[in-house]
């Protein structure tokens, strides 16, 4: 163990570690990241691997194409191939109101730079053929979209991390965050009281209880989320995009030889359960029947189960508490930390650095829910 750090960052996956090896390249002393487990053991190992820049909030589209960069260059930062495929997002769209909020937030991704388009119903099936257009009005594409290797990034940024001086603690849980006055003192683990006067929350799912240590409320819920894999695949064209059926929240992307396949269910309900079930599978066949009729024949040959960080308007919180010093945090992605987690790593250490970061977060700060002032975000996955 270590007896004293710098920074203590809490939570070892792409949050956690994005966030350490961004500190450490810039420079700051004795950054220490401690995980309860090992790296990416928690939500990012279950996450699909999804990377977009297609969101409904300002904020959300520049965090994800600052983060769509990052992950374009990011062997090449850091050694590590993550596998990265540029395939894009195709957002299927079926009522007229998917259509209407669709065309404004492309307008809006276009004003920032996001080549995203409306494209109609013969051309969606063109890019994505295992889906039938029966009902579908229009759909969004976005061609700098895609999907990657999330325990891969983690990795990448571990290691980097380590080579600019970081110290990575896997195995130790965290107990408690000493505090004397509004001043943190010490982060206590399991293996040891570690000295320092700031932390950084990246816990996802369980950040909650990091907040509470401290006195600060992060309204963050765990919520399971599954994942179906399938058998190969014939004659998958290689640039199949990542297909979302945006009305009942079915999607897939290629796995392998196969396609990996997921869809919210609505009767899941808050908790820390990852054990698999298959209640889901009606609705999840139900919604394969309609939309993409195709992916009924293909035989399940595995699956997961992990879980969304979720806050009440199903957006982040990142920022600094004003209860405590020194307690930042990044959390409550509600399904969109893995993407974001280059861009929110570098706010992060600016915010830590007392810099302005390249995009105004602090309408994501955890206090807006007290403030009555939530910051929605519509294209939930």
């Amino acid at each position: 163990m270590t007896a004293r750090a710098g920074v203590v960052v809490i939570g070892g996956g792409v949050m956690g570690t994005s966030i350490a090896c961004h500190l450490a390249r810039a420079g700051v002393p004795d950054v220490v990241l401690v995980e309860r487990d090992e790296l990416a053991s928690g939500s990012t190992s279950k996450a699909a691997g999804g990377v977009r820049a297609q969101f409904s909030d300002e904020l959300n589209i520049r965090l994800g194409a600052r983060s769509l960069e990052a992950f374009a260059r990011f062997e090449q930062d850091t050694g590590h191939d993550i596998g990265l495929h540029r395939v894009g997002y195709l957002f299927l769209l079926s009522t007229p109101e998917e259509v209407a909020a669709f065309e404004a937030g492309v307008r809006l991704q276009n004003s920032l730079g996001v080549p995203s388009r409306m494209i109609d119903p013969a051309e969606a099936r063109g890019l994505s053929p295992l889906i039938s257009t029966d009902g579908l009005l229009a759909a969004a594409f976005s061609p700098d979209d895609g999907h990657c290797t999330p325990e891969s990034v983690v990795h990448g940024y571990a290691a980097t991390a380590r080579r600019h001086g970081a110290r990575i603690l896997r195995h130790t849980e965290v107990t408690g965050i000493e505090t004397r006055g509004d001043t943190i003192t010490a982060v206590l683990t399991a293996r040891g009281r570690i000295a320092t006067d700031t932390v950084v929350c990246a816990a996802g799912a369980w950040s909650k209880a990091v907040g509470a240590m401290a006195g600060v409320d992060l309204p963050v819920e765990p919520l399971r989320r599954q994942i179906a894999v399938t058998e190969p695949v014939g004659g998958l064209p290689p640039d199949l995009p990542m297909t979302i059926d945006f009305h009942s929240g079915l999607y897939f992307h290629a796995e392998g030889p196969g396609l990996l396949v997921g869809m919210s269910d609505p009767d899941e309900r808050c908790g820390f359960a990852t054990d698999t079930h298959d209640r889901w599978i009606p609705g999840l066949c139900a919604a394969m029947e309609h939309r993409a009729p195709a992916l009924l024949d293909l035989r399940r040959t595995g699956g997961w189960a992990g879980l969304y960080e979720i806050t009440p308007d199903h957006n982040a919180l990142i920022g600094e508490a004003t209860s405590v010093s020194r307690f930042l945090y990044a959390t409550g992605f509600s399904g969109h930390g893995f993407l974001q987690g280059p861009a929110v790593g570098e706010v992060v250490r600016d915010l830590y650095l007392g810099r302005e970061p390249f995009v105004d977060v602090s309408p994501l700060g955890a206090g807006r829910f007290a403030a009555d002032a939530p910051r929605p975000e519509a294209n939930l996955v």
